[in-house]
């Protein structure tokens, strides 16, 4: 049986994609049998909590100023687990502290690491001079890191070949992820109450933050000259300097962050999503707007190189590139409304084929299985030294 400690620092009651994926993820490898005891590491977290759930525990683990005392006060709760709920792997997920934690609880348990790379954790901890070693030191220690783009993949392959990789791209539950009449209702009021006659909506969903790309989009659509023809929609957070390059400048309507479902009204009120990121790893914003046949105006980084084309089943630009994102932006003006839709459907039909929530949580549960054979020597962690 599989039951895996799961280490993260991004699981509801937070916000966002990694914790969002956290959440898909673990739900279905639940529902498929799994047993996955989750511990959370949050500033949410007033007070430690242990919690039954269907299918595992959730330790609510309150991050302190001192990251060791966190840690610390959470071995104590591992190692202190009862017999029948020893875990037979461990697996770090999204954060320093999981990747600071994983090797060193694995070893002491005598378990295989499983670390799961998001887009973020590589791409800002490779080059921070104070998570490098932290990022490498996990991956050297795991009997498989899991990424979900083949380019990160290659990379950590690169950096040192002894590291299996594994790529796991994100799914999306198709079957419970779709429009209904009311929400396509509520985004024709709200277009109709909000966007001027003759102008496409493009929609920026998520947190907006540096290497998402929204500035540097909004410069390019500026210098394109299409910008009279654009409504923006900007929904999820949203820094001052995005806030005042907004200005007078663009037809836009900026929105806080709401719930998932919440949004579906949003992603129908678009004719378009755009994800301009610099780098990436593979946004939920991406599949959730392919899923419902929302037309993507996305960069190629990431792992929506991995899936997207342009022309095919989106309009895709050199990540970076401002002269490749205005000719994207130009094509995405002079496309009729019936091509924009094709390319749409076409990216629909690939991700509720090939990107389900299924095949991933299968893919996961087989590297769990491949590696429950990786166990170390078990070290006593009581009882050495004084």
């Amino acid at each position: 049986m599989l039951r895996p400690l799961w280490l993260t620092e991004n699981y509801p009651p937070d916000r966002g994609g990694m914790a969002q994926s956290c959440d898909r993820i673990v739900h279905a490898l639940r529902t498929r049998g799994v047993t996955v005891d989750v511990a959370h590491v949050s500033r949410r977290h007033a007070d430690w909590r242990v919690e039954t759930k269907m299918r595992g525990k959730q330790i609510s683990c309150p991050a302190a100023e001192d990251p060791s005392h966190t840690l610390n006060r959470l071995w104590n709760l591992i190692s202190h687990s009862p017999a029948d709920e020893a875990p037979t792997h461990v697996v770090a997920f999204g954060g320093t502290l999981p990747l600071l934690a994983g090797p060193p609880y694995a070893a002491w348990l005598g378990l295989p690491l499983v670390t799961l790379i998001r887009g973020n954790d590589f791409d800002a901890a490779i080059f921070s001079p104070k998570k490098s070693d932290v990022l490498r030191a996990a991956m050297q220690a795991s009997a498989r890191v899991c990424t979900v783009t083949r380019d990160h993949a290659a990379r950590i392959a690169a950096l040192d070949p002894s590291i299996r990789t594994e790529w796991i791209p994100n799914g999306v539950d198709g079957r419970a992820w779709r429009f209904f009449p009311h929400d396509k209702e509520e985004a024709r009021r709200w277009r109709s109450e909000q966007v001027a006659a003759g102008r496409r909506v493009i929609g920026l969903f998520g947190q907006l933050k540096q290497k998402k790309g929204a500035m540097f989009f909004l410069d390019a659509l500026e210098r394109s000259g299409l910008a009279s023809q654009v409504h923006l929609l900007l929904v999820g957070d949203l820094d001052e300097e995005l806030q005042t390059a907004l200005g007078e400048r663009f037809a836009a309507t900026v929105m806080p962050f709401r719930d998932r479902l919440d949004l579906l009204p949003l992603y129908a009120a678009c004719d378009a999503i755009v994800v301009p990121s610099f780098y990436d790893g593979l946004p939920n914003v991406v599949l959730e707007a392919a899923a419902l046949g929302v037309p993507l105006l996305t960069s190629n980084a990431g792992g929506m190189a991995d899936f997207l084309r342009n022309g095919e089943n989106a309009i895709v630009f050199t990540a970076g590139d401002e002269h490749d994102c205005r000719r994207a932006i130009a094509g995405f003006a002079r496309l009729d409304d019936d091509s924009l839709r094709m390319l749409g459907t076409r990216c629909q039909r690939l991700v509720l084929d090939e990107l389900t929530v299924e095949r991933e949580a299968e893919r996961y549960i087989e590297v769990l299985n491949a590696t429950a054979h990786v166990v170390r020597p078990r070290r006593s962690a009581q009882g050495e030294g004084s």
